[in-house]
């Protein structure tokens, strides 16, 4: 019996559920992101008020809860896209016919950037 006893097809399903959980891991980070942006922002106006008197609420930062808001809705999808990768890849090994593509990575990565630019303009417009 060789060193290597476990079939090659169950490890490319474990390795295929790790990067599922990767995949989770990552959602989670952002979602959580997000909601620390929104929070933050609710924390920011409260103090505002207490500190000011005549401040207009929604003046500098009425735009965090939405830029917060769509951080947790790209975290959110991103579980669903890596959902439909690990069933694609799931049914791949099965079938024994891999092809890999990176359409998911992609996407996830451009809705990721485009929050980063957002936030970059939120930061330096309150400067």
């Amino acid at each position: 019996m060789s060193n290597n006893s476990v079939p090659q097809k169950v490890n490319d399903h474990l390795a295929n559920e790790r990067t599922f959980l990767a995949w989770i891991r990552t959602s989670l980070g952002i979602m959580g992101f997000g909601f620390v942006v929104v929070k933050f922002s609710l924390f920011i106006r409260q103090i505002e008020l207490i500190l000011k008197k005549d401040v207009v609420v929604g003046s500098q930062h009425e735009y965090s809860g939405v830029v917060g808001v769509s951080i947790v809705v790209i975290g959110a999808l991103t579980v669903i896209v890596a959902f439909f990768k690990y069933r694609k890849t799931n049914k791949q090994i099965e079938e024994e016919n891999f092809v890999q593509t990176s359409n998911s990575i992609t996407i996830v990565a451009v809705l990721i950037f485009v929050i980063g630019l957002i936030l970059s303009w939120y930061l330096i417009d309150g400067l």
